[in-house]
């Protein structure tokens, strides 16, 4: 598996640890170990431009996901199949903000939108009630196994 991670912010970040949970989540999902997944850091100005050319929404967002191929979770009894799962870009300025408003720190606040990011690449949505739920769900549990490894 690739895992690729760039900082391309201002921000000094822990890039080891991010690529580590990139692959972890890789492993843990049941995906390919030939699966490819890029990890990007940039700054609240970068991301603003992002959020308006991409979701055509203004102000900095947290994390945006970009998939590639449509890789997915395999259903039991198939195999799972390679690809590039994509790109999920994260915000260490907005991160930290929100780390510290839910007091648990910018690290974990990147983590959670690592996790948050990858789901997204995979297919999931939080726009309707029963899919918050799902994807919520499956991102506390993914955060606890992470956390608790």
């Amino acid at each position: 598996m690739i895992v690729e991670v760039v900082n391309d912010s201002s921000v000094e970040i822990a890039l080891d640890q991010l690529r580590g949970q990139g692959e972890w989540l890789i492993k843990e999902l049941g995906l390919h170990d030939d699966c490819e997944l890029s990890i990007a850091l940039v700054d609240d100005e970068r991301m603003a431009a992002l959020h308006v050319e991409y979701m055509n929404e203004p102000g900095a967002t947290d994390v945006l996901s970009f998939p590639m191929d449509d890789v997915r979770v395999a259903e039991p009894g198939e195999e799972p199949v390679p690809g590039i799962l994509g790109d999920v870009i994260l915000c260490p300025q907005v991160a930290a903000a929100q780390g510290e408003a839910a007091g648990h720190g910018r690290d974990a606040e990147l983590e959670l939108l690592l996790t948050h990011g990858v789901l997204h690449l995979l297919g999931h949505d939080h726009q309707q009630p029963d899919e918050h739920a799902l994807m919520f769900g499956m991102q506390d549990d993914l955060l606890m196994g992470w956390r608790n490894r």
